[in-house]
């Protein structure tokens, strides 16, 4: 009788996964020398890759469609901003303060979100998005109004590295913050808590069958991805010293939607990939050609949803696919 016997390599290829990250972070440090110059656009590549990643954890991993995830990240740009402009410029405890009335923000926001249809969370998203744009209009004595929040100024991190023009600082404090909330969302996206996550958004149905609390690991993950996207618009506020009502708005949604959506949801990488892919090439392009660059960026985006399969991460997985199906041995 023949048959054959899959043969995985787990040790090699858990070193091999191992080898690209540590080379990918390696990499994304080795910038603060390599790009001296470019520094300010490498610090929101960071930002927009963490804010990305907080985006994943609702939808690639727990299935919840929202084009509003700007609320989190605006309001997380204000609280920080607001501390700075009143005297309190420090800014470990300013990202503390923004991921904590996040989540406490996300998570009364889920009662709304997760009960309703793929439809309602859209619109509800979307309400919630376009009512504190027009809160932050109208309390302009607070908020800036259309003008923004000025006067910003942040104490040196940990007391001893001030920000400077060229960004160094900034960039060295996002990058620390960014991994170690990667770390901390791949620790909860590999835990059994993010095994019943996958399993709500495949069959919900079977997962409450099991007597599984669907709903409320639901809210508790919509909670945790608001707090980072906290983080990551208190992350923009804090380097740049400036917060605007663009923060809030639809369109912020929807660009990070773009961003993971070219690196591949469902991956944590896919909304750092995503992020850098998304950046450099405006960047580029808009170098290129200032008036007609957002035709050049269109364009790339719509090569790669129609033929990436899921985004650069979509890509990744098919080659690792591959290589497993050419490691099978066949046994008599």
């Amino acid at each position: 009788v023949g048959g054959c016997r899959p043969h995985y390599g787990g040790g090699a290829n858990m070193k091999g996964h191992t080898l690209v990250e540590v080379v990918f972070w390696l990499a994304l440090a080795a910038c603060w020398w390599l790009f001296p110059l470019k520094l300010p656009l490498l610090t929101q590549i960071l930002i927009m890759g963490l804010f990305a990643m907080s985006l994943d954890l609702v939808l690639g991993h727990a299935g919840i469609l929202t084009v509003g995830h700007a609320a989190f990240f605006g309001t997380g740009a204000y609280v920080a901003g607001l501390l700075a402009v009143h005297g309190w410029g420090e800014p470990l405890t300013g990202l503390l303060a923004a991921a904590s009335v996040c989540l406490v923000f996300g998570y009364l926001m889920a009662f709304l979100v997760v009960r309703g249809s793929d439809l309602t969370r859209l619109m509800l998203t979307i309400a919630v998005c376009l009512l504190l744009v027009e809160a932050a209009l109208q309390f302009s004595a607070m908020t800036g109004g259309s003008d923004g929040l000025w006067g910003i100024q942040m104490w040196p991190v940990l007391g001893l590295f001030g920000f400077d023009l060229a960004g160094r600082t900034a960039f060295a404090y996002s990058f620390i913050v960014v991994l170690c909330l990667f770390l901390l969302l791949r620790r909860v996206v590999q835990s059994p808590f993010g095994l019943a996550l996958r399993g709500s958004r495949q069959n919900p149905k079977r997962m409450d069958a099991l007597g599984a609390p669907v709903a409320a690991r639901l809210r508790t993950a919509y909670a945790m991805s608001a707090g980072v996207a906290g983080v990551a618009g208190a992350l923009l506020t804090q380097t740049t010293q400036f917060v605007g009502v663009q923060t809030l708005t639809v369109e912020r949604s929807a660009e990070v939607l773009i961003v993971l959506v070219l690196g591949g949801a469902g991956h944590l990488y896919g909304g750092l990939v995503g992020a850098l892919l998304y950046w450099v090439a405006h960047d580029w392009f808009s170098g290129l050609s200032p008036q007609y660059w957002m035709l050049a960026v269109g364009t790339l985006l719509i090569v790669v949803a129609l033929f990436g399969g899921g985004g650069v991460g979509g890509v990744w997985r098919r080659i690792g696919a591959a290589a497993k199906a050419r490691g099978v041995e066949h046994t008599p």
